[in-house]
């Protein structure tokens, strides 16, 4: 696929990960024949966990592309594909490999996200007798260790007042110091229900013939999840493609994006989501170009689109993304092993099949399967939030969440999974457990039409799962919880029922929890 003339020596070898795909870094401004650029597809990558086909195919394609179009623009390039004789499957290895053939003097590479990599890497480093070099991704607004270094001496970390911070900073929708409006945060406008009767526009799709790359995954024995239309794959995996997404959702979803951003619907698996968090995760384009343009749409169509979709958009972006990988560096490696509850149950099988009576839990995971997607409150308020009900392991969760969506990338992953989903982390990233009965789940979906159980109903035949287990989450945990402040309105609700009514909840939810295969 990548045509290039290969030399017999060079003086510097630039390392790009599958993730670095970044076009506008300052590597690229000048070409310079002793600098060899190069990628690998390794099975060290295929396979520390299981993950979804789509994200795999998603990740393959976007290197070979991009290792494309650094050829077109004249660079030097060596891509090692995944059944490549040569292939030793682990990046340092290769590189080993690599250095000694072509006689390489420099080693360069952008830092990883992901701390397992910068791990590995520092520490090959160490054994080579090279000069080597570090620089930084040039993709985020804020830098690795700047929330680190914001919250200093503090012990509450607020995703708030670190993006407002990040606001002020880059100047994104402000007055001087002042949000443009007056007010930082449109959440509490942005939590509707679609109505049955609204006409969702057709997600674009990108419709990619990748039968042939399916096959040599396939051929490789690498394991994989969830289905894949190898006639027609969805995802953009290109900078240009990933415009045209961006401006598909700017034009078409950022209208209804704050109204609806919260709903989940049977029929509709994107709604007004951009889905553009594979192409940003993989440094296709920038959360600054992406955020400097939707600012621009709607500065140009502020009778069509309200402040609240637009700065629920930005938040997203600007506030939570950056904040999470602030997290993520000022808290690993530690954070990964955190267990505030310490369950250890293992995840359902229907987590892997779909195969489940509950809805929403079928809806949500066999849309996963069949996308690589899922937007945040299926992933927090349906998936998350039965498994933090259910007590299963963080562990296993992240594993989970972190092979099935195409997004999923640790730094971005665990963050979101282990502290805002299931609270895993005490307290770092969620000031309270995210957990609901059905109530909720019916106010923002229709998920609970036609479901087997009983959305109104905690005991009995076909009472809801989430209800009894909602209410034996804060009865199990109280000694950890109790002393919250935002939680003490659910144990005054708790501890005002009969006594019959609590044990009869209790019982009904100890049943659940040992048959939880069978819901």
């Amino acid at each position: 696929m990548i045509s290039t003339t290969i030399k017999k020596q060079y003086k510097t070898l630039r390392l790009i990960l599958g993730d670095q795909l970044n076009q506008k870094h300052s590597w690229y401004s000048t070409v310079n024949d002793d600098i060899l650029y190069v990628l690998m597809e390794v099975k060290q990558e295929t396979n520390y966990v299981k993950h979804h086909i789509q994200k795999v195919v998603a990740f393959f394609l976007s290197m070979r592309f991009f290792a494309e179009q650094l050829t077109t623009s004249k660079h030097q390039v060596l891509y090692i594909s995944l059944n490549d004789k040569s292939n030793q499957h682990d990046f340092t290895l290769n590189l080993k490999a690599i250095i000694n053939e072509y006689k390489i003097e420099n080693l360069e590479y952008q830092l990883p996200d992901e701390y397992r990599l910068d791990q590995q890497f520092n520490e090959f480093s160490k054994t080579l007798g090279i000069n080597i070099k570090t620089v930084d991704s040039e993709h985020f607004y804020a830098t690795r260790y700047e929330l680190k270094d914001f919250f200093s001496g503090k012990k509450m970390y607020l995703m708030e007042s670190f993006y407002r911070h990040m606001r002020k900073k880059h100047g994104v929708m402000m007055n001087g110091n002042e949000p443009i409006t007056g007010k930082w945060n449109y959440d509490s406008e942005n939590r509707n229900k679609l109505p049955d009767s609204f006409q969702v526009i057709d997600p674009i799709n990108f419709d990619r013939d990748v039968a042939e790359l399916v096959k040599v995954i396939k051929d490789e024995n690498i394991e994989t999840i969830g289905v894949i239309d190898e006639k027609a794959f969805v995802w953009s995996v290109t900078r240009k493609e990933s415009l045209i997404l961006l401006d598909f959702f700017l034009n078409n979803c950022l209208q209804y994006f704050g109204q609806f951003q919260d709903a989940m619907h049977t029929q509709h698996w994107s709604l007004y989501h951009s889905r553009l968090s594979f192409a940003l995760n993989v440094k296709l384009i920038s959360p600054r170009e992406v955020v400097d343009a939707a600012v621009e749409f709607w500065k140009q169509h502020e009778s069509l689109i309200s402040i609240a979709q637009i700065e629920g958009f930005v938040r997203q972006i600007i506030g939570w993304r950056e904040y999470m990988r602030g997290i993520y560096w000022a808290k690993m490696p530690d954070y990964e092993s955190l267990n505030f509850f310490n369950y250890n149950r293992k995840l359902p099988n229907f987590f892997w099949n779909g195969e489940t009576k509950m809805n929403c839990l079928k809806h949500a995971i066999n849309q996963s399967l069949d996308y690589a997607y899922a937007h945040h409150i299926q992933r927090l308020m349906v998936t998350g939030n039965f498994s933090l009900l259910s007590g299963i392991h963080p562990d296993e969760v992240d594993n989970w969440y972190l092979g099935i969506y195409i997004d999923a990338i640790q730094w971005v992953e665990i963050t979101n999974t282990r502290g805002m989903s299931q609270f895993a982390d005490g307290g770092i990233v969620g000031t309270k457990p995210y957990v609901s009965s059905a109530n909720y789940i019916a106010k923002m979906s229709n998920y609970c039409n036609g479901c087997l159980y009983d959305k109104t109903k905690k005991v009995g035949e076909r009472a809801c799962p989430f209800n009894s287990l909602y209410w034996n989450f804060y009865n199990s945990n109280r000694a950890l919880l109790q002393k919250n402040p935002r939680i003490g309105m659910m144990y005054i609700t708790w501890d005002k029922m009969k006594e019959i009514e609590k044990a009869a909840i209790l019982q009904q939810a100890d049943y659940y929890l040992n048959n939880l295969e069978t819901l």
